[in-house]
């Protein structure tokens, strides 16, 4: 399973505006597993960035001047993210983006879709949290993932954080399962394990009359909390 977890920064909020992607992170996952191949662009936009986008990822319209357009570089984006699913924190405002850079270069204006899956972690968040703050510094903390580093919006940074909290918000009980991954010989089959049958068995331990009798009182008390049908208790 291939997913790639994306973020942007921007000269603006609004595509149709003409506002464009000045800065694309990617952090690639396999098999819930970083790869370290990652995307990491700074593009010139031919526009100047709005004062207040400045201030939320503090890059400029000098450092920009020198960097490649998004025409220059829309082939190996493309290949890069061809047939994997999108990971994104409030996907409709980077896909926007996206399909809007992608239309620009006569792509299409659905090109994001018709080539990646697309999960937004805004909305399973909401889900896991409703009522509550989910913006990706909020989650950082609710999981405890160090965002100290995070004094302005970067896309890269961005991404990191968004793959540490994707996978700590969809974790849940994995670690209890086979890594089927680990699990394959080098034919591609899964490996049936077997416990060792010279292990040491593990002890029974027998209740007591004691016990017996506080277990059969608690049963008691739960065939008159049901009615008398107790599935403890059963026919056995």
């Amino acid at each position: 399973m291939r997913q790639i977890v994306l973020d942007t920064e921007t000269t603006g909020l609004d595509p149709s505006k003409g506002h464009r992607i000045i800065e694309i992170g990617c952090v690639e996952l396999i098999d819930r597993k970083r790869t370290g191949n990652e995307l990491h662009q700074y593009l010139q936009p031919d526009r100047e960035i709005d004062p207040g986008a400045i201030e939320v990822h503090g890059i400029s319209n000098e450092f920009l001047a020198d960097k490649p357009r998004f025409e220059d570089i829309v082939s190996d984006f493309l290949t890069y993210i061809d047939g994997a699913e999108l990971i994104i924190h409030n996907a409709p405002f980077d896909v926007g983006f996206l399909n809007h850079e992608f239309e620009r270069t006569g792509l299409g204006s659905d090109k994001t879709s018709a080539v990646c899956g697309i999960i937004d972690t805004l909305v399973m968040a909401r889900k896991l949290r409703p009522g509550q703050k989910n913006s990706l510094d909020a989650l950082c903390k609710h999981f405890t993932i160090d965002n100290s580093q995070r004094d302005l919006h970067g896309a890269l940074l961005d991404a990191e954080l968004l793959a540490d909290v994707y996978l700590a918000m969809t974790g849940g009980q994995t670690a209890l399962f086979i890594d089927r991954g680990a699990a394959k010989s080098q034919a591609g089959q899964v490996v049936e394990r077997k416990l060792d049958p010279k292990r040491d068995l593990l002890p029974v331990i027998q209740a007591n009359k004691e016990e017996h009798a506080a277990h059969e009182a608690w049963l008691d008390e739960l065939d008159k909390q049901v009615g008398g049908e107790c599935l403890w208790r059963g026919n056995t």
